[in-house]
């Protein structure tokens, strides 16, 4: 018992499940809006695109937080204003941008005379959480968690059918806008544990192995925040005694749950299909 025990004696190891314990709730439900809304391109795009902002950032001595919501946010208007402004579709758009942000974050960082470790930034290092670490994510979840939990069915309606939430006399607008500022808070909050390019496998994974398993929402984004609980857990302990990096684990974690639950819903379907054709 004091083996599998061990993990928990560590200060870092403690602080790795204490930031995973945070940040699986608001992961999990905004990826389950995402996922129904069909915006798993956006994520991506917004987590590329941060890295010049956390470049800015540092040469500006402003905290890179700040710099990584500006930037993640300018994605998300500029996706937005060339979507409405062109022929182009929208995942066109979100390509170009994101991989324009993304190339010039990576110039910036070649060009600038930094200790700011890039692989920390790209893949995270949530063995290196610290108590503003903690504090980040606590706040920036908390917050995430309420506006999710408050506004979920204006949300789920505008994910939907965005002109009935118009005609009901729903702030479209400030729900479009809204639900992409908590995208970008959501990122920043995930920065220093899984980084930049892992973060888009908490904020799609969950929401995609939910919609596989059940039909209703509020049950989707509990087996979402369940699922997240699990491949976090999981894969913080199981890095422990694999000598590995946490982040990549819990997403290998994350797609190892998608494939039992995608099996899965074959197998109801086969089954669906032989009990109406008997």
């Amino acid at each position: 018992m004091y083996d599998l025990l061990m993990p928990f004696q560590f200060g870092f190891m403690q602080n790795a499940f204490w930031v995973v314990l945070l940040l699986a709730p608001p992961t999990a439900m905004l990826s389950c809006f995402l996922v129904l809304k069909g915006w798993s391109l956006m994520g991506d795009a917004v987590s590329h695109a941060v890295l010049p902002g956390v470049i800015i950032a540092y040469l500006l001595n402003i905290p890179l937080l700040i710099g990584a919501f500006c930037a993640g946010m300018t994605c998300a208007l500029a996706t937005g204003y060339l979507k409405d402004n062109s022929r182009v579709k929208q995942d066109t758009v979100m390509g170009v941008v994101f991989s324009g942000m993304f190339g010039f974050g990576m110039v910036l960082y070649t060009k600038v005379d930094t200790n700011v470790h890039l692989d920390h930034i790209l893949f995270g290092n949530m063995l290196g959480v610290g108590a503003e670490d903690l504090w980040t994510a606590g706040l920036v979840g908390a917050f995430v968690t309420l506006t999710l939990a408050v506004k979920w069915k204006d949300l789920l309606l505008h994910a939907f059918d965005p002109a009935q939430a118009r005609a009901i006399g729903l702030p479209v607008g400030v729900l479009h806008y809204g639900l992409l500022s908590i995208l970008s808070l959501t990122i920043v909050a995930t920065l220093k544990s899984v980084g930049l390019i892992l973060a888009i496998g908490l904020l799609i994974s969950p929401g995609a192995i939910a919609f596989l398993l059940t039909r209703q929402f509020l049950p989707m984004m509990l087996i979402a925040i369940l699922t997240t609980l699990v491949a976090m857990f999981g894969g913080v302990y199981l890095s422990f005694w694999i000598d590995s990096s946490p982040a990549p684990t819990i997403i290998l974690f994350l797609t190892g749950l998608f494939i039992l639950a995608f099996s899965w819903r074959q197998m109801q379907n086969k089954r669906s299909d032989r009990i109406q054709a008997a």
